[in-house]
């Protein structure tokens, strides 16, 4: 098998509406155009060549219970299934997230190869990393 490259995640979310508008004003994401017959509830976003695919919970509850949440210590480590995305100033991606009262959950802090990253939630729980590579080795 080859496989060429990642093209998207899918999230089980409570609210399509409120998790579109977090990766749009924290991540920048793009909403594009899902295909015509998917009839139920979500959302397509996209940044460079990635996507992200919300998928709206049908059954109140289900969301929760895909991805019931972390402890505080797992996530300052990042010990935890998460989403990393890298950027290109890591201050800045912090100043970012200050200014949309978007709290960091792990971090800043070095990886040990160079990288500095840090966590953050989205409104139903998926961690996302952010990291910057202060020096390549």
């Amino acid at each position: 098998m080859d496989i060429r490259r990642a093209d998207h995640v899918a999230l089980l979310v409570k609210e399509v509406d409120r998790s579109c508008q977090f990766y749009s004003q924290v991540l920048g994401m793009q909403e594009i155009p899902r295909p015509p017959n998917f009839d139920f509830p979500g959302a397509w976003l996209t940044r460079d060549d990635f996507q992200i695919h919300l998928i709206g919970e049908e059954v109140a509850g289900r969301a929760l219970e895909t991805h019931p949440g972390y402890l505080p210590e797992e996530l300052a480590l990042g010990r935890v299934t998460h989403l990393a995305f890298e950027v290109t100033d890591l201050e800045v991606a912090r100043q970012h997230l200050q200014a949309l009262g978007v709290p960091i959950v792990g971090g800043p802090r070095p990886r040990g190869d160079g990288v500095m990253q840090l966590y953050i939630c989205d409104p139903d729980g998926h961690v996302i990393e952010l990291f910057a590579w202060s020096s390549r080795p």
